[in-house]
Parts: structure tokens; sequence; C-alpha cells
């Protein structure tokens, strides 16, 4: 995946959850993540999108990306552990889970770029 940025352009190494079950369980129960590395969680329609941390060791940025790969909301350092609802905001087809402080150190904002695969293909529906 490559986020593009006010402060450059950033290669990101993810693993992409396709089914409902791994994203049910995304990154609960690890205990690292790189600088460079996230999970993408993509969905086939834009709809309003809701996550949690429960059983989630380490705090994350959550950044919603809308059908044309435009970051649409980004949420920094969620709390581990916590059952708290985070919500897209809006109408999205993915959320790109990364270690807490990635969004700032990349300069991460609404309004910026995602390339990958998936927001080509929801683009157009």
């Amino acid at each position: 995946m490559i986020l593009h940025t006010a402060s450059g352009v950033h290669r990101i190494d993810i693993e992409v959850a396709e089914s409902d079950q791994e994203k049910a369980y995304g990154l609960m129960f690890r205990r690292s993540l790189g600088d460079d590395q996230g999970m993408l969680f993509p969905y086939p329609t834009a709809h309003e999108i809701t996550m949690w941390m429960r059983n989630t060791f380490i705090p994350l940025d959550m950044i919603f990306i809308r059908a044309d790969g435009i970051v649409h909301r980004v949420e920094t350092d969620t709390e581990p552990h916590s059952e708290r609802i985070i919500g897209s905001q809006g109408d999205v087809t993915g959320v790109l889970e990364m270690k807490a402080g990635s969004a700032r150190r990349l300069g991460i904002k609404p309004g910026d770029r995602v390339e990958h695969s998936h927001f080509k293909a929801a683009a157009k529906r």
C-alpha cells in the first residue's frame, strides 16, 4: 500500500483481513507491529464502520478510507483493551490500522490519498 501525504510518499507493508473471521480477530493478541506495517480491513460497499480495541495489546492509529482512496478520518493512539466504539463518522470502504504514532510520524491526515487495489475496485462500484 502507498500513502501520499504532505510529508511525502510512504510504502506500508500490510496484511489484509479479508474474511469476516479475519476482520473480527484483526490485530488482537499481537504484542508488536513494525513502524511501516499495518492491517487493512476492506469492505465491498461504503458504510459507517465501527471498530474497538478489545483484546488488542498494541495502541493503534486507525485510518478510515473512502472508496476513492481518500482518507476520511484518523483516530490516533487508541487505548489497548478498550471496548469504546470508534466510528468512521461517514461512509468508508476500508480501515487501516497501524502502530500508534504512525499517523503523526507519516503526517497522515484527512484528504490524503491511499493507493491499493481495493480502493480502485471500490471506486468503480
